[in-house]
């Protein structure tokens, strides 16, 4: 394998791509810059590899809305910008904000309307980066290429998605959704380093961004909480917080759509810690209870609504003992797949807790190398 030296500190693979048989370096490559470390980390290493990378900024923050938003980008911009100046790319601004509003926001506000617990940033790389740029743009060329902690690998089935060597910030529980073509047109040029490697560099190559902290929470609402854009659109209902155990009523909440399962913090309510561990829609009812390690908030079903492959080419019939996630987080649970009359399921080896219906349960291979693919956590069905 070949290996080229960057800065003369860091050892990078210079083959970490599938190529489909491709002149590697006659690729068109599509970079999708934010202005973060990140992604501004990328632009360098896609250089020295020999790729002329086009980038683009999506502009998705609705900061022209009345919609209560606020996510600026001047700065952002003017990172790129200067990135894009640097390095001699090509750059452009895509405005996609009316393309996010139709897709995750509102799915974002629908589901909270359901009392489930959505993921934004899962249908942000569905919908956003690998979906309207993709129409708009990147389907005139042969790679999208993002700042994700991930990676790829292809054998004689096609194209798999794997994960970044850094456990910590691998990012494929975010990718769990993408459809086949998608994958096929991503490149995650750091998903072979650690996050210390890739702030190391970007203080070497004196890139802008070196500094920036990582970016917290939901890319659209930019310094918006999240209750306070949830009540602006959906309003507030008061409903009772009752004791799951004893059915006391310990006090008021301003509508089940704040929380969700496994939830701690912003309850309001003494003599805790208190965790959120079931809803009533019908009845606008949120079931709390109380202890560091409460039974009533564990579980070993969680149960799926179908399964989504991310390589619809391999055979997953006889799939069984899996790894898994149903948050992002370092960690792997391990269980076994379900699939017969009553749905799918997993269940896991060990009883975890914050099983959220409307969050997403993505499945890994034993090994922990590729991500197979998730599906939407529901409710377990009524026997």
């Amino acid at each position: 394998m070949t290996k080229i030296i960057t800065n003369g500190s860091i050892e990078i693979d210079i083959f970490l791509f599938p190529t489909f048989g491709r002149n590697l370096f006659k690729m068109k490559i599509a970079a999708l810059v934010s202005g973060g470390v990140d992604s501004s980390v990328t632009i360098p290493l896609l250089k020295e590899q020999g790729f002329d990378p086009h980038i683009f900024y999506i502009k998705i923050g609705m900061e022209d809305d009345e919609a209560f938003m606020d996510c600026p980008s001047e700065e952002d911009i003017e990172i790129t910008t200067w990135i894009a100046k640097k390095y001699n790319c090509k750059f452009d601004i895509v405005d996609l904000q009316q393309e996010y509003w139709a897709t995750v926001v509102k799915y974002t506000i629908d589901t909270v309307k359901k009392g489930l617990t959505p993921n934004p940033d899962i249908m942000c790389n569905l919908f956003i980066k690998f979906g309207a740029f993709n129409d708009r743009h990147g389907h005139e060329f042969d790679k999208i290429s993002t700042g994700h902690y991930a990676s790829t690998y292809e054998n004689n089935e096609g194209i798999f998605l794997s994960t970044a060597v850094d456990r910590i910030k691998d990012q494929t529980y975010f990718l769990g959704q993408i459809t086949y073509s998608q994958l096929s047109k991503t490149m995650f040029p750091i998903g072979h380093l650690q996050k210390g490697d890739v702030r190391k560099l970007a203080v070497d190559m004196k890139l802008p961004s070196a500094q920036r902290p990582d970016s917290q929470g939901i890319c659209f609402l930019g310094k918006i909480n999240y209750n306070d854009f949830i009540r602006h659109h959906v309003g507030e209902m008061p409903g009772q917080v009752l004791e799951l155990e004893t059915g006391t009523e310990l006090g008021e909440h301003k509508g089940f759509w704040f929380h969700t399962i496994g939830q701690r913090r912003g309850l309001g309510l003494s003599g805790g810690p208190w965790f959120v561990v079931k809803k009533d829609i019908l009845r606008n009812i949120i079931y709390v209870s109380n202890g560091y390690d409460p039974v009533s908030q564990y579980g070993n079903e969680i149960w799926l609504n179908d399964i989504h492959f991310l390589n619809p080419n391999h055979d997953y019939s006889n799939l069984e003992k899996i790894k898994f996630k149903i948050r992002h987080q370092p960690e792997f649970n391990s269980g076994k797949l379900f699939r017969d009359e009553k749905g799918i399921r997993i269940i896991s080896d060990t009883s975890i807790s914050g099983i959220a219906p409307g969050q997403f349960g993505v499945i890994y291979d034993w090994e922990e190398k590729t991500c197979i693919g998730s599906g939407v956590i529901i409710e377990a069905p009524i026997e």
